[in-house]
């Protein structure tokens, strides 16, 4: 039987500069650093139901509670809009079977976020961040790398440089005579 074969966080990752990678065709996609300005895609996944559970008289009571259902939604729906304004949206735009993996990452960030979160949720998320590459490994994993915004490196470079303020005790001198 098989011990598996290459798993993300396995071993060195392969470095895109390397002779080695050069002569195995390896290589970065470059995502832009400003974000995806595309059209946000309709989130894919059903509203889930929220409920109210409680005792009364030793008995398990379940409510539908509509205010939390349309909170949690409401959430999903701001995450689900933010990841579509990351770098890594301009990936997932050309390729719509991730983003299943994206809205799954979305509804576990929401759990993780409340009080009904577990430990299996927080690994599962962690999962998920990999798989569609919030993570520096899973940029790696994917073969994306964020490109360096040029245009604010060249911004830098002609901003004005502000002198250094002077202290009080460098702008005056101690002038001879005893007090």
């Amino acid at each position: 039987m098989g011990s598996g074969g290459a798993r993300n966080r396995s071993g060195p990752q392969p470095d895109p500069t390397s002779q080695k990678s050069a002569k195995r065709g390896v290589s970065l996609t470059a995502l832009p650093a400003a974000g995806f300005d595309g059209k946000v895609p309709t989130f894919p996944l059903p509203r889930v139901p929220v409920y109210d559970v409680y005792f009364v008289d030793k008995q398990r009571v379940k409510e539908f509670d509509e205010k939390a259902t349309a909170a949690r939604r409401k959430r999903e729906l701001a995450l689900w809009t933010w990841a579509w304004r990351t770098p890594q949206a301009a990936a997932w735009s050309v390729e719509p079977w991730r983003w299943h993996a994206v809205a799954m990452w979305v509804r576990t960030s929401v759990i993780c976020e409340s009080a009904e979160g577990t430990a299996a949720d927080k690994n599962s998320l962690h999962r998920f961040a990999d798989q569609i590459g919030l993570t520096p490994a899973g940029l790696a994993f994917n073969g994306w790398k964020i490109a360096a915004d040029q245009v604010a490196a060249k911004r830098e470079e002609k901003a004005p440089t502000v002198p250094a303020r002077s202290l009080a005790r460098d702008r005056f001198k101690v002038v001879g005579g005893g007090a």
